[in-house]
């Protein structure tokens, strides 16, 4: 097939782009700059010049190709519910345009667009109050002939070259002199290693399934306290817990994420694509991936 990646250069796009070449499908980046397209031609991909903000822009390229998987996402938290509505309309956008042609179109989610606080399983729909729940709006379009899915990512996507979550509370541990986790820390984390993730992205571009959602979790729930000894043991810093009228001081904008209780099921998935984690575990990860390397912060 030939596939539209959006977000062709990010973390995980480059993984799922390097995933999809080695089953022989042919890809198109796309490329909001200069320096982008100029990265993805050093690899070989086709390019199409647009921008995740401009819907027209990303639509145009449909007719030449047979699927699309859409990984890119603007994660500056200061306009997270602006970025998710701007993702919805995206999305609609591409649907709208595919109506009718069979033609797969795969999307990003999250697993904290779910109820915390119990374990959540791929059946359970996207809470209308949590923002990202907007990137999942377009499933409806599989009752006009798309193949809607999306893979629903955990708060931390691990492996070599990672700028999120984790990097940020080794960041914050710096700083404070101290590895912190909040209140009793057994709130849980899943977790995936990107190539893991991007083999599922794979998996569901390939085997369509109208509707689905899927859940990239290798590690169903890492308690909090478990990562930031991690951390503590990486950087040679104390671990202690935080109160919760603290965690703001402490964790600043990660203070909601921290505090996320979101044990995570991928059952569904794992039976139903075949789909199987191979790389390692976040803990092991963040050992020998570089993560306490300060020249990777």
């Amino acid at each position: 097939m030939r596939i539209l990646v959006t977000g062709a250069t990010g973390f995980v796009g480059s993984a799922v782009t390097n995933e999809l070449r080695q089953r022989g499908h042919d890809i198109v980046g796309l490329a909001r700059s200069e320096s982008s397209a100029n990265a993805l031609r050093e690899r070989g991909l086709d390019v199409h010049c647009g921008d995740i903000a401009d819907p027209e822009s990303v639509v145009s390229a449909l007719l030449r190709v047979d699927a699309v998987i859409h990984t890119a996402f603007d994660h500056d938290f200061s306009r997270y519910v602006e970025n998710c509505e701007a993702d919805s309309q995206l999305l609609d956008a591409l649907a709208r345009a595919l109506e009718g042609t069979s033609k797969a179109l795969v999307a990003t989610s999250v697993t904290i667009v779910t109820p915390t606080g119990e374990l959540s399983t791929e059946h359970e729909g996207a809470v209308d109050q949590i923002p990202r729940s907007a990137s999942e709006a377009f499933l409806g379009y599989a009752d006009t002939g798309v193949q809607t899915s999306v893979v629903r990512l955990p708060p931390t996507v691990h492996g070599a070259g990672d700028t999120a979550f984790v990097p940020a509370l080794i960041a914050l541990a710096r700083e404070h002199g101290m590895s912190g986790y909040i209140g009793s820390g057994t709130n849980r984390w899943p977790a995936v290693h990107r190539d893991d993730a991007a083999r599922l992205f794979c998996d569901a571009v390939e085997q369509p399934r109208p509707g689905a959602r899927y859940h990239a979790v290798a590690e169903g729930g890492i308690p909090f306290r478990t990562v930031a000894e991690a951390i503590g043991q990486g950087l040679g810093v104390p671990v202690e817990s935080v109160p919760n009228d603290r965690a703001g001081f402490h964790f600043g904008w990660l203070a909601m994420f921290a505090a996320i209780d979101n044990p995570t099921s991928s059952e569904w998935t794992r039976v139903t694509t075949g789909w199987a984690p191979r790389e390692g575990t976040l803990i092991e990860t963040m050992h020998n991936a570089g993560y306490f390397d300060t020249r990777s912060e």
